[in-house]
């Protein structure tokens, strides 16, 4: 396809009867197929049939969550996802032809083992009999989605989202946080009945299609949807006991120094957003002045960075500013047809805006990377727990830069961003034993979740404080983690991915260009191994072995304490 702008590029609905065609056309081919060179055409024509079809679902996807509202693109994303569960029969069909495709070892020898490993995992987790249960759960997350999105409130005569108060609650007047927290608490509470059905809904679809099958439980489906081929639920059990113990400990201490800081007598939540009394780093300029300072900052980087953001910025493959509408969060998505990353947030005027424009080029950048080298699609990424290395390690790759974006407080941000990168381990770790927790009880009431969710932040953040606020203190403050709702089992990937990024950081301070060396090797490789060769081909270590998590972030636990 010929590159143009984002908002340039033309829209039809995917012909669900013409990718079926392209399934049937594939496996017919595939199996008469007199060579390896006929297999293998037969494999790269559905590949571009494929292409074709997601890059027009993702124009819907990314124009839908710009406005959820747009009732054209509303009911695109609801067709798109309907097509698609119907293709399960023929797709599986596909899966399965490829899978006993006699010319499987030749595959294997090209493109690795990790191709067949996909294609077995995806006959295990896809049947005709959850087609109408993949249809719901679409539905109930397009619905999460858009009621999350047009919620709002009114603070200080100013119309806000959930986003447009987070702002406030870094102000250095106690009080306005402190108002603003209860408006963002008070609009999560005025949801609370849609949320907690929808999650009702979805806990008890999944788990029902987990025992149709034939699986024990969801989390054994989750694991294998998500491509946990190395490592269990117990394994995530270790790495989690290792946050408590080492790193929930550190940030107490952080916790503490914090509280001094600020001159309060208790640390209450709507404090622990801000970090110095005087006020947080702020970024300064403009949306197009901060876009204008990270082009700047990639083309000095490297010459692969700048060529890549050069390539988003002369093509406008962003889109920034919260507004009224928006899906809620920041996501990196990509138009495979044009070889095109998109980057989509919701700027507030906080530091987070300069997080975005690092994290989400960092998944951007490997995208980039892969859709050049990488010739088999379904390789291009990896599990999501080498992807967030891509973004967290981009993160502090960018901090010699920060003096552009933050001026005299860039110090500020980059303590206060090791801080944040530290302090959200623990959490990480609740959203993630919470998901376990649920799914192992899936017939557990609304009430019975908050309160599961109570008791684990208790563990993991024993200093958080919701100030007598009754919806959080009796364990609402799940439901603003749109993971758990989108994405099940998504979040203690971040965690996983931050003890790479930290590996990369402390290999900076002694050996930059051999960090930035072992990045680029991580991200050209892509999804072409599993998650265990990835790690080692990169030179991290294994985040379940005991005393792992320890030797990833004593480093930066010192560089706090030294900082803060």
């Amino acid at each position: 396809m010929e590159m143009v702008r984002f908002t340039d590029m033309p829209y039809t609905r995917p012909d669900t009867e013409a990718q079926w065609r392209a399934y049937e056309t594939a496996i017919e081919t595939l199996a008469s197929a007199g060579s390896y060179e006929e297999a293998r055409k037969a494999c790269f024509d559905l590949q571009e049939a494929e292409t074709a079809a997601r890059t027009l679902a993702s124009i819907a996807h990314v124009r839908n969550t710009i406005d959820t509202t747009d009732e054209f693109y509303d009911g695109e994303v609801r067709a798109i996802r309907e097509g698609s569960a119907e293709l399960i029969p023929v797709r599986k069909r596909w899966q399965q032809a490829l899978a006993d495709c006699r010319f499987r070892k030749e595959f294997e020898e090209e493109f690795g083992a990790q191709l067949f490993r996909l294609t077995d995992a995806a006959l295990k987790t896809a049947d005709e009999r959850i087609i109408p249960d993949v249809i719901r759960e679409g539905e109930l997350t397009q619905a999460y989605q858009k009621d999350s999105a047009v919620a709002f409130t009114t603070f200080r005569d100013e119309q806000c989202n959930f986003y447009g108060l987070l702002k406030h609650m870094e102000s250095t007047d106690r009080a306005e946080r402190r108002e603003a927290f209860l408006a963002w608490a008070g609009l999560y509470e005025s949801i609370s009945g849609k949320l907690d059905a929808q999650y009702d809904e979805l806990v008890h679809l999944r788990d029902g299609m987990a025992k149709k099958l034939g699986f024990s439980s969801y989390t054994e489906l989750a694991y294998l949807q998500r491509r946990r081929f190395d490592y269990t639920a117990e394994d995530a059990a270790v790495f989690r006991r290792q946050i408590k113990e080492i790193i929930t400990p550190a940030v107490a201490r952080i916790r503490e120094k914090q509280r001094v800081r600020l001159g309060v007598d208790k640390l209450h939540w709507y404090d622990e957003g801000l970090l110095f009394p005087e006020g947080n780093a702020d970024p300064e300029g403009t949306r197009e002045e901060l876009v204008a300072k990270a082009r700047q900052m990639y083309r000095e980087m490297s010459p692969e960075t700048g060529e890549f953001f050069d390539f988003m910025t002369d093509y406008e493959l962003f889109d920034l500013e919260t507004k009224p509408g928006k899906r809620m969060g920041g996501y990196m998505t990509s138009f495979p047809g044009y070889k095109a990353p998109f980057i989509f947030s919701n700027f507030n005027g906080t530091s987070a805006d300069v997080d975005v424009l690092t994290h989400e080029a960092g998944h951007a950048f490997q995208g980039y990377l892969a859709m050049r080298s990488i010739p088999v699609s379904a390789l291009g990424g990896s599990t999501s727990e080498i992807n967030e290395i891509h973004s967290m390690s981009m993160e502090h790759f960018a901090y010699p830069w920060m003096k552009s974006f933050f001026g005299k407080k860039s110090e500020d941000y980059i303590t206060g961003h090791l801080i944040g990168a530290l302090a959200v381990l623990p959490y990480m770790a609740c959203v993630d034993e919470f998901q376990h927790r649920v799914y192992e009880k899936p017939d557990m009431t609304a009430m019975e979740r908050r309160a599961v969710w109570r008791g684990i932040e208790k563990e993991y953040m024993p200093w958080r404080d919701y100030d007598g606020e009754p919806f959080l203190q009796g364990g609402g403050f799940w439901m603003q983690k749109q993971h758990i709702f989108l994405y099940p089992f998504y979040y203690i990937d971040y965690a996983l991915a931050q003890m790479g990024a930290f590996h990369f950081y402390g290999l900076m301070k002694t050996d930059r260009e051999k960090a930035w060396n072992n990045y680029l090797t991580l991200c050209r490789a892509g999804g072409t191994k599993g998650y265990f060769d990835l790690l080692a081909l990169a030179g991290i270590p294994n985040p379940f072995t005991e005393g792992s998590v320890e030797q990833c972030v004593r480093h930066v636990i010192d560089e706090i304490e030294a900082r803060y």
